[in-house]
């Protein structure tokens, strides 16, 4: 682009700037808080046909009233608000893909300084994450965007049409990079044209990334299409393993984090195992052994046991054999209280469970 052609392009820009700040104060002294700009004019990576990013940020609904979109010069443009307590909450918790139009921002317009007060802090509070260390906070935000691109993943195989199964290609990848921007504590500062180039400059990246995403916009059926998909999320959930492994201090188990979770098992699954069997009734078994998964999976997470896998053992055909594996796995489960030195809470009589029970939490 030569010299004139772009400071034309400012010129009207500028232009654009003027009237929206002038309809602002106008007809929205009370309803808009700030008027900035973002975006590539703000980055100076635009062209002859880009539009204007303004973030108007509005105190008030009635604040809607100044959004416009419209054509001009062959180059569309949107004028739109973006209130504090969804879009600027969103981004300054670091909870949506814009972040920068929170954080590179330049300010055109402030109705009243204690609005600009309130922008800064929302910033630092983004800053203040982002400048944290990659962990716990990181590793959740990134697996809800994880959680999103598996909801796509599903959405993909639920139907036949090409262009509904692209189309969750496509939101699942952009799932994908949040997560990826999560995982190294950082954001989009470009357009979408920009993205894979920025996602290449990250620490950590998924393996062959790069080549799985063109792989899969490539693909010429539905099949291929989630082919790629599924390479692309396996690879991305690999990722946040390895990181979780390395960067998050797994719990122990101790005499105080077990207490009742042997007791609870026997308590919630073990008798309903034992009659499923003797019922022969294989959806109850089922069902049983789901909520024995969700069990040991909780307790290893939050208590730091062993895994234990209910449903590799389940057969519908031999509930028996079911009922059996799952009593030893109970009692490779009590090796845990062994272990930690507890013993089971369990009374042969009333007396002796009243007792114990009343005398809790009292002294001598």
């Amino acid at each position: 682009m030569d010299d004139k052609t772009k400071q034309e392009i400012l010129a009207k820009n500028q232009k654009l700037i003027d009237m929206v700040i002038e309809r602002a104060k106008r007809d929205f002294p009370e309803d808009i808080a700030i008027i900035g700009l973002s975006g590539s004019f703000l980055t100076e990576d635009f062209h002859e046909k880009s539009d204007l990013d303004l973030i108007i940020i509005n105190n008030t609904d009635r604040g809607w009233g100044i959004s416009f979109c419209f054509i001009l010069d062959d180059v569309g443009y949107d004028i739109y608000c973006t209130p504090w307590n969804t879009r600027i909450e969103a981004e300054a918790n670091l909870d949506s893909p814009a972040i920068s139009n929170l954080l590179d921002i330049q300010i055109l317009y402030c109705a009243k300084p204690e609005y600009l007060e309130r922008l800064r802090s929302y910033q630092q509070r983004a800053l203040d994450e982002l400048n944290k260390p990659i962990g716990a906070g990181s590793l959740s935000r990134a697996q809800k965007c994880i959680d999103e691109a598996k909801r796509q993943v599903a959405e993909a195989h639920l139907t036949d049409d090409i262009g509904a199964v692209r189309y969750a290609s496509g939101s699942m990848f952009l799932a994908i990079t949040g997560a990826i921007n999560q995982l190294n504590n950082a954001y989009f500062r470009r357009g979408i044209r920009r993205y894979i180039e920025e996602l290449n400059t990250r620490k950590h990246l998924p393996h062959d990334f790069e080549r799985n995403y063109r792989d899969m916009i490539e693909a010429k059926t539905a099949g291929e299409i989630r082919d790629g998909m599924r390479r692309l999320l396996k690879s991305v959930i690999a990722l946040h393993s390895r990181m979780s492994d390395e960067l998050l201090e797994r719990p122990v188990p101790t005499f105080e984090n077990l207490e009742g979770t042997y007791e609870e098992l026997w308590c919630n699954l073990r008798n309903k195992v034992i009659r499923s069997a003797l019922l022969n009734d294989k959806s109850y078994a089922f069902l049983c052994a789901v909520s024995a998964q969700d069990h040991f999976n909780e307790v290893t997470r939050d208590c730091g046991t062993r895994k234990f896998d209910v449903l590799s053992q389940f057969d519908a055909n031999d509930l028996e054999g079911f009922r059996d594996r799952f009593l030893r796995m109970m009692d490779e489960y009590l090796e845990e209280y062994n272990e930690v030195g507890r013993k089971v809470d369990r009374y042969d009589c009333f007396e002796d469970l009243y007792r114990d029970y009343l005398n809790v939490g009292q002294s001598g």
